[in-house]
């Protein structure tokens, strides 16, 4: 006979709205496979994303011989990016994928993400995101809090889109409110470039941009089309100022449930969902930016950057002379050399 163990969460059942959150043990006879249910929330992603966390789910599965399976709660179910990050830290979910950025304030490391021209290139920015010496530690920097990093995601390049014109250089942006993440480096960065920052979630910036409350955002191209967001801005300029990744969590607890095979297949899943979501986003930013064109009619110029690098160097400068920041900047900064 079935015995099913719920380990809910912190935050309790009816604080969810759902029948049981967190892991499902379910041990059967001696016969029989015990299984392990995990759930995975997320928020509102482009599809290569979802495709890349759903053959995450796929590959946990298969690695583990069925006995470990993933259900999700996609869309946003559960709440914002730092709401899933606290369902995640207390167990009440066991993964998440957020912005690096929305990390922030759970470990400072992740900070060093938002800061503009980090990465000289794309090629520099996957170099340092696949070396183990520089991203370990940062991934580890929350296991005093409960959960620890597993991967990466492309997120792309982010670079500004506007209601009323294009942007070439920094004095475009003066007297513009701009919305950016909830990223203390971020807003630093807008307001360096001259403009007012405005940090929200992403789920206010649509209603925003058409209520004329911001008058830009910063993004990669999948809001423009997927999110609609080309509908009211229809000016997007590459200035290409950073490269945030998307990090996949997990909660440590659930780590005493699993086996030592079953834990090292979630950890191998996990990387090979990278490898897949790479080549799947590289594809579909062709396919959104084509698509906003062609929906809502979106102007695509290039920017040559090097005003913006200039106007944002005292935020290389903070960094690389903070005595908590200035070893893990010249590593980064060392990989592009």
């Amino acid at each position: 006979m079935k015995k099913v163990i719920f380990l809910a969460g912190m935050f309790g059942l009816s604080l969810l709205g759902l029948n049981g959150c967190g892991s499902t043990v379910t041990v059967t006879s001696a016969d029989e496979k015990e299984t392990i249910s995990l759930r995975f929330a997320y928020a509102s992603n482009s599809q290569p994303v979802i495709d890349a966390m759903n053959e995450f789910g796929r590959l946990v599965e298969e690695k583990t011989d069925g006995t470990v399976k993933i259900q999700y709660f996609p869309d946003g179910q559960l709440g914002g990016e730092r709401e899933l990050i606290e369902l995640t830290q207390s167990g009440a979910v066991d993964f998440t994928k957020v912005s690096a950025s929305a990390l922030e304030s759970f470990s400072k490391d992740y900070s060093i993400f938002s800061v503009p021209y980090l990465f000289e290139s794309e090629a520099h920015f996957f170099y340092v995101m696949d070396n183990e010496e520089i991203m370990t530690p940062i991934y580890q920097s929350t296991m005093d809090l409960g959960f620890t990093g597993l991967t990466y995601y492309d997120s792309g390049q982010r670079s500004f889109y506007m209601v009323d014109g294009p942007i070439q250089t920094p004095s475009d942006l003066i007297g513009k409110k701009i919305r950016v993440m909830q990223s203390e480096t971020a807003i630093k960065m807008v307001e360096l470039l001259g403009g007012s920052a405005v940090p929200m979630g992403s789920d206010e910036v649509y209603t925003s941009l058409q209520s004329n409350l911001i008058n830009g955002s910063e993004n990669n191209e999948f809001v423009l089309h997927t999110a609609g967001h080309g509908g009211v801005a229809k000016y997007y300029s590459y200035d290409e100022h950073t490269r945030v990744p998307d990090i996949m969590i997990m909660n440590d607890a659930i780590k005493e449930q699993l086996t030592e095979k079953q834990e090292m297949a979630i950890y191998e899943a996990a990387k090979e969902s990278t490898v897949f979501e790479i080549e799947a986003f590289a594809e579909a930013v062709k396919e959104e930016k084509a698509t906003a064109q062609e929906t809502y009619g979106v102007k695509f110029n290039k920017v040559d950057n090097t005003l913006f690098r200039e106007a944002v160097a005292p935020l290389h400068d903070e960094f690389k002379n903070d005595p908590v920041f200035q070893k893990l900047y010249h590593q980064i900064q060392n990989q592009g050399a």
